[in-house]
C-alpha cells in the first residue's frame, strides 16, 4: 500500500476502514540467513538496506521491546553534515544525502525539516577553528556559512550576545542541517522492510549468542533458539552486553544522555541552535515544544533516566544562552543509553567470530548517521567489504592508533 495525499482523502471519505498495519508481525522462523539484534532506527535501516540495496530477503529483525523503544525514540531528533575530520566528514555527507531523499525512498513522511544549524563561537579561538571546520565541509561538498555578530543577529535576534562571560563572537551556519521525527524515522524504516520481505520480531530478547569452531551459527532469544547464517549486533548503549554473549569485550562505556521538552509555544526558534561554551543546543517542534539537551551524566549507567546535576547545567546553559527560555515550563525529560567510543567515532566492523557484526560507539551522533549506518552495515554484511566511506571505523583502530578523535579531547570516553 502506497501512501499519497488521493490515498489519505479516500480513506477520509470511506470512514478510514482501508488502512492495513504499517508492518507485519511474523513469528520468529527456526533459521534465517542474516539476523539484526536491535530494533532501532540502525538496525532497522540496515535490514531495509539489505533487502533494497542487495537482494536480500530470509532476514530477522529482533527486538525485546517494541519497535523503535531505544535510542530513536530518545533523542533530539538534530541531522547534520559538519564535521572536521576525514573519515566522519565523508561519512555524514553521505548520510545527509540519504536524508533528503528519504521520505521518497521509503513513501513515508518522515518530516525532515532543513531549518539550519548555527553552531555559534564566542571567542576567537572558536572563530578560527569554525573558520577552519567550514572549510572542511565545503571541500567535502557540503553546505557552510561563517557569520560574523551581526549576521548572526539577522537569524536568531533573541539571543543575550552581550552576556559578560560569553559574548557572541559569530556563527557557522550549515543551511541543510535540520531535524526529523525520530519515531517516523523507525516506523518508516520498519514499514519499508517488512514490504520488502524483512520478518520484523517484537518482544524477542536475544539472550545468548551460538558460536561454534569460531564462527556464529545462531541466537537464543526469549522465543527459542533462531539459526543464522550472520549476526549484526545493533543495539547502541547495550553493545557490550550484547556482545559478552559472545564472548567478546568493546572498547564502548555506556552513558546516559537526557533530552528535554517544553511545553507547546507559538513559532520562536526557526533554526538549530548550539552554544559554543555550554555544549547546549535547542530547536523547536513542529507540535511548539522546544526541545533541547546538553552533555552526557559523566558517569557510567544503563539507566534510561538522568540526574538532577545535569539537568541543572543545562537549564543554566539554556538561561545563559537566551534568557526568554526562563518563561517556558519544562513539559517532561528522558534519557538514551550512550555507546561511548575511547575517540568518540563509531564502529562498523567485523568482529573475531566468523559472521558476527558490530554497529555501536554513535557517542552524540547516532540519529543522524541513521541512513549512512545502514546503508554501510548492510554493504559490509552482504559484500564482505567496508563501504568506502566507513572504511576509517574499523573495530581494531583502537589497538593500531588509527584513532578519529573529532574533539580533540583523548582517549577518555565520557569527554566525547
Amino acid at each position: 500500500m502506497r501512501y499519497s495525499g488521493l490515498r489519505v482523502l479516500a480513506e477520509g471519505l470511506r470512514g478510514n476502514r482501508g488502512w492495513r498495519p504499517a508492518w507485519d508481525r511474523p513469528d520468529p522462523q527456526d533459521a534465517y540467513d542474516i539476523v539484526i539484534i536491535g530494533g532501532g532506527g540502525h538496525g532497522l535501516s540496515t535490514a531495509y538496506y539489505l533487502a533494497r540495496n542487495h537482494g536480500l530477503r530470509n532476514i530477522a529483525v529482533l527486538e525485546k521491546g517494541y519497535l523503535g523503544s531505544g535510542n530513536i525514540g530518545r533523542n533530539t531528533t538534530i541531522v547534520r553534515a559538519n564535521y572536521l575530520l576525514p573519515g566522519n566528514s565523508e561519512f555524514y555527507s553521505h548520510s545527509l544525502r540519504l536524508w533528503e531523499g528519504l521520505e521518497a525512498d521509503l513513501n513515508y513522511n518522515v518530516m525532515h525539516s532543513q531549518r539550519g544549524l548555527i553552531n555559534l563561537f564566542h571567542s576567537d579561538g572558536q572563530r578560527d577553528a569554525f573558520a577552519r571546520r567550514g572549510n572542511a565541509m565545503i571541500n567535502q561538498g557540503d553546505d557552510a556559512i561563517l557569520l560574523d555578530r551581526d549576521g548572526v543577529r539577522d537569524h536568531l535576534p533573541y539571543l543575550d550576545f552581550d552576556n559578560i562571560r560569553f559574548p557572541v563572537y559569530g556563527g557557522l551556519l550549515h543551511p541543510r542541517g535540520g531535524t526529523a521525527r525520530h519515531d517516523a524515522v523507525a516506523w518508516g524504516y520498519a514499514r519499508a522492510a517488512s514490504r520488502l520481505g524483512v520478518h520484523l520480531i517484537e518482544n524477542c530478547e536475544v539472550t545468548g549468542i551460538d558460536v561454534a569452531g569460531g564462527r556464529v551459527t545462531g541466537v537464543q532469544t526469549s522465543r527459542g533458539a533462531i539459526r543464522a547464517k550472520k549476526v549484526a549486533m545493533v543495539v547502541a548503549g547495550r553493545s557490550s552486553q550484547v556482545a559478552a554473549m559472545a564472548d567478546l569485550t568493546l572498547p564502548i562505556e555506556s552513558h546516559v544522555l537526557q533530552a528535554f521538552v517544553t511545553e507547546g509555544l507559538k513559532p520562536c526558534i526557526d533554526h538549530v541552535v548550539s552554544f559554543g561554551m555550554g555544549h547546549f543546543y535547542i530547536s523547536q517542534s513542529d507540535k511548539g515544544g522546544l526541545v533541547f539537551g546538553g552533555d552526557i551524566d559523566f558517569y557510567p549507567s544503563y539507566a534510561a533516566r538522568g540526574g538532577l546535576h545535569m539537568a541543572e547545567h543545562v537549564m543554566e546553559a539554556a538561561m545563559t544562552l537566551m534568557p526568554m527560555i526562563g518563561r517556558a515550563r519544562v513539559l517532561r525529560s528522558w534519557g538514551g543509553i550512550m555507546d561511548m567510543s575511547p575517540d568518540g567515532s563509531p564502529i562498523i566492523d567485523r568482529t573475531p567470530v566468523d559472521g558476527l557484526y558490530v554497529n555501536c560507539g554513535w557517542n552524540y551522533g547516532g540519529f543522524k548517521a541513521v541512513p549512512a549506518s545502514g546503508w554501510c552495515l548492510a554493504h559490509l554484511m552482504a559484500t564482505e567489504e567496508s563501504h568506502e566511506v566507513a572504511r576509517r571505523y574499523r573495530l581494531d583502530r583502537f589497538a593500531t592508533g588509527h584513532l578519529l578523535d573529532e574533539e580533540g579531547t583523548g582517549s577518555q570516553h565520557n569527554l566525547h
